[in-house]
């Protein structure tokens, strides 16, 4: 059997293991349907509108390793991360891909507020930081001034979303101390969305304030900054809040961001999730299924057990509701998901053998699309494709 060396750090000494190639579950990435996918935003932007590509919670899930050569391969050159942290992993992850060729320096923006210890780590990284207040400007000033760096920020103001930003009122007065510092630059302005694509009145509404505040800061500064607040829902909904750049996230990986009767969105799914059959088994009439026996037999029946569980990321919640692909065939998944294994009921079907591909979610049924199945689970696709768990291997395909 074909295997792969790892180091593993056992008591502080590196030593060499060698694991099955063979992996049970695995998350396919399609960089196809990515740039596909990218494609698709461009089509709905005009020429001048910058795409900064979200990646935060390591490509929701699909793997930063998996998802940034591709989104480079589409020119893409711009991103956004949650934090610094998340940002430094980019940079790093940037720096050593010597196979991966830039035109210009990729960009990062880190979505979160800055805490006064992590501003040395934003300019030692070249990370660009989110002013939210005259506290984080003041103290990025201070720290930046003592390093002697210019520190490259985006200023953003809550028009409605109640999470991060100034007071409108207070922005202007903020943007002007930005731009009188010399160690501050001001690359940006920006705000977001509580709810585009669902409440056009309300997302109209945080333009017209955010419009109405960017006028009033390039009048007083009369330097030029980028514009945006377009995220994923926007994109698609409204192409007045396009401006300068927009911000697709689970557009990206393939999601609409909120329910539509329209087919007239061709976004592709990126990741497939899949498991192996690992065992099959005969049970009576009667018998019940996995712990607190909250599934029972109503007649005779086949049972696969497949190598996958809430530790991988599959919502305990969706026990007995859950839909799963074998080869070509839709079956139920039967009893309480653990923690590494599931079991799907067979029926009759003698044809399911060990070794045999489950799919969980992906592009290949409708059944098993990760909106139908998030449903069931009362989340949203959002959370459960990035939950899926750092111990499935993501192989990259077409």
């Amino acid at each position: 059997m074909a295997v792969e060396d790892i180091d593993i750090l056992a008591e502080g000494l590196t030593e060499r293991y060698s694991l099955p190639d063979e992996q049970l579950t695995e998350a396919f990435i399609s960089k196809r349907n990515l740039i596909h996918n990218v494609d698709h935003i461009r089509q709905h932007l005009e020429s001048r509108c910058k795409i900064i590509a979200v990646v935060k919670a390591n490509a929701y899930g699909h793997s930063i390793d998996a998802v940034i050569p591709s989104l480079i391969e589409s020119n893409i050159d711009y991103f956004g991360v949650a934090n610094v942290n998340e940002g430094i992993l980019l940079r790093y992850f940037l720096q050593k891909k010597n196979s991966i060729k830039f035109t210009t320096t990729p960009k990062i923006l880190a979505f979160s507020a800055p805490l006064p210890d992590q501003i040395p780590f934003y300019l030692k990284h070249d990370i660009e930081a989110t002013i939210t207040g005259f506290e984080s400007l003041r103290f990025a000033e201070s720290i930046t001034a003592s390093n002697l760096k210019v520190l490259n920020v985006h200023l953003k103001i809550d028009t409605g979303m109640s999470r991060l930003g100034c007071n409108p009122k207070e922005a202007m007065k903020i943007a002007e101390l930005i731009h009188s510092s010399k160690y501050l630059n001001l690359r940006g302005v920006y705000t977001h969305f509580a709810s585009s694509g669902e409440d056009l009145a309300f997302t109209r509404k945080q333009l017209a304030l955010f419009l109405e505040v960017c006028s009033s800061i390039e009048q007083s500064i009369q330097v030029p900054f980028m514009k945006h607040c377009a995220n994923s829902g926007a994109i698609i909904s409204d192409r007045e809040t396009h401006l300068d750049a927009v911000r697709p996230g689970i557009l990206l990986y393939g999601i609409i961001p909120f329910y539509t009767p329209s087919n007239s969105f061709n976004f592709r799914p990126v990741m497939q999730l899949q498991s192996k059959v690992t065992f099959t088994k005969w049970i009576e009439k009667g018998t019940t299924v996995s712990y607190g026996r909250k599934w029972k037999a109503w007649r005779r029946t086949r049972i696969a057990t497949i190598s996958i569980g809430y530790a991988d990321g599959i919502p305990r919640l969706l026990s007995n509701n859950l839909k799963v692909l074998i080869n070509g065939k839709i079956f139920n998944q039967v009893g309480i998901i653990t923690m590494d294994q599931m079991m799907v009921n067979l029926e009759n079907d003698a044809s399911i053998n060990e070794g045999d591909i489950a799919t969980i979610f992906g592009w290949s049924h409708p059944e098993i699309h990760v909106d139908k199945i998030s449903k069931k689970a009362g989340s949203i696709s959002y959370e459960l494709i990035s939950s899926v768990s750092p111990r499935v291997r993501r192989v990259i395909v077409d």
